[in-house]
């Protein structure tokens, strides 16, 4: 890949400190409930990992696998289940967490699978939302950022199979 200067659309410390908002939200809104973070695997596997930290009900973790963009930048519009949930979601309050949502089509997907999965409530949390490029009424629950329509890497987003350790989301100029 040619060298391009980047430009840090959110930085560590302004991610850390949203999460830190958002883990405290997340506990008030699930306290006395059965919590079950579903984390899509692989993009959200850093922000699930950080925010799991800042919830402080008790919560039991699952992972998912689901791929929609291959190694391009807009996805496919076909949603395929990689390694799908590994537990029982029967009577369980499910919040679905993914790096980014876009079009919607991927979080749509998993919502209506882990309903059929038999949860007592589906939500989602998620690190960005582009609403702009939206093609399926979605809102999520919880959001850290709204970005416009660029395409971003780093803090578990990728390209191609790189970049997801960097620790701010970036793009390039």
């Amino acid at each position: 890949m040619e060298q391009k200067a980047i430009n840090v659309l959110i930085s560590e410390s302004e991610i850390q400190h949203r999460i830190r908002e958002l883990g405290s939200e997340i506990s008030k809104d699930y306290e006395g409930k059965n919590l079950y973070v579903l984390s899509l695997l692989r993009g959200s596997f850093i922000f699930t990992a950080d925010l799991v930290r800042q919830i402080s009900v008790p919560t039991k973790i699952g992972f998912m696998t689901t791929s929609s963009y291959g190694h391009g930048e807009t996805s496919t519009g076909s949603v395929q289940v990689l390694n799908d949930v590994p537990d029982n979601l029967e009577g369980q309050d499910v919040l679905i967490m993914d790096d980014i949502v876009d079009t919607g089509i991927t979080m749509n997907f998993v919502i209506n699978h882990v309903k059929k999965l038999g949860a007592s409530s589906v939500k989602c949390a998620v690190l960005l939302d582009k609403p702009e490029r939206r093609k399926v009424s979605l809102n999520p629950d919880y959001r850290c950022f709204t970005i416009p329509d660029v395409f971003v890497v780093g803090y578990g987003l990728n390209y191609g199979d790189h970049y997801r350790n960097i620790p701010y989301v970036f793009n390039w100029k």
